[in-house]
């Protein structure tokens, strides 16, 4: 088990009151800690928790200079040095053992590293490539022709579809369905006949995708999601979207085809954008907004119809306002008869 003193030079930190001596048993919330486990302070809000912790040691901010029983280390960011903190106590037995699984049905034509890890009964279609280190989940199904990176994780029930490209790093979580059909009819003689959608999707390299988000194939073309972008849970993303770099879209999301979205932009929870629209790079979309227009990079706006950020906050407190308003106006009303 590491010390104290151990966890402070991995995490370029500092104990300056405290035994560095004492062994660190596992990582664990503020409130919930018990003797010989580690913590971090990353908000104010947990300043009671921090007071009455049981951890043995806690990460705080450099600055810091509360009160807390626990042995504090002092670094820049509490949270970034929990993460590493807790990768210490990750069981090597958690890795899995490179191979196929007898029960998995793989063509031959197919091609897998030989580090690759592909579990019970999934489904590996014919010229699909499986990259160096990358483990397919039990009852993953990866297209024909579809291509995997190296190192990358598809948990238990993921779908790559056929021709799609995965990027190395990357990890899609159970659910995930990349390459299913975009929503594309036209209307006539009162019928939606199907417009075959024949593109693929592209992921790139250290992509993270949430349970049960799906990504539609391009009509035509490709369907792009930017390196390092990260995607939570129930995301729908629809037909030749292209979202850039670095980028991170919250849960219940749902994006129209043809949208562009540039680098760094942050979509909050159960926003929804229409197609056709671009949005520059590093905008802030709010929860719940609703966007039907371009938005210019650096942008923050909520509400929908969306608004800027600031005259957002000046409408709900007008709103909250509205109700003082009308017992005025009434008074005023029976004064005048």
């Amino acid at each position: 088990m590491p010390t104290v003193a151990e966890l402070a030079v991995l995490v370029d930190g500092e104990h300056p009151f405290g035994d560095g001596s004492v062994s660190i048993t596992g990582p664990s919330a503020l409130a919930d800690a018990r003797p010989g486990e580690i913590s971090f302070f990353g908000h104010p809000r947990y300043a009671a928790d921090l007071k009455t912790t049981r951890a043995a040691a806690v990460l705080v901010p450099r600055d810091f200079s509360g009160e807390t029983p626990a042995i504090c280390i002092r670094v820049e960011d509490p949270s970034a040095a929990f993460t590493i903190v807790t990768g210490q106590f990750i069981p090597a037995s958690n890795a899995p053992a490179p191979g196929i699984h007898p029960s998995a049905v793989v063509d031959r034509s197919a091609r897998i590293a030989a580090d690759a890890t592909v579990q019970a009964q999934a489904v590996i279609e014919a010229e699909a490539v499986i990259g160096a280190g990358t483990v397919v989940g039990a009852g993953c199904y990866v297209g024909r022709a579809a291509r995997l990176g190296a190192a990358c994780l598809l948990h238990p029930q993921v779908m790559v579809r056929e021709h799609c490209v995965v990027g190395d790093r990357v990890i899609l979580h159970s659910g995930v369905i990349v390459g299913s059909d975009g929503f594309g009819y036209d209307t006539k003689d009162g019928r939606h006949d199907k417009i075959p959608q024949i593109g693929c999707v592209i992921v790139g390299h250290d992509v993270e995708i949430g349970a049960n988000t799906t990504i539609d194939r391009a009509r035509f073309g490709r369907t792009l999601i930017g390196e390092g972008t990260k995607i939570d849970n129930l995301v729908m993303i629809a037909h030749n979207v292209v979202i850039g770099r670095h980028c991170i879209i919250c849960a219940q999301v749902g994006i129209s085809g043809s949208t562009q979205i540039g680098d760094y932009v942050v979509i909050a929870g159960q926003a929804g954008l229409v197609g056709h629209i671009k949005v520059g790079d590093r905008a802030i979309i709010g929860a719940q907004s609703g966007l039907s227009n371009d938005l210019e990079p650096k942008a923050i706006v909520v509400g929908s119809p969306p608004r800027p950020i600031g005259e957002w906050k000046r409408g709900i407190v007008r709103l909250d306002r509205l109700g003082q308003l009308y017992d005025r106006v009434k008074k005023l009303e029976q004064r005048a008869g």
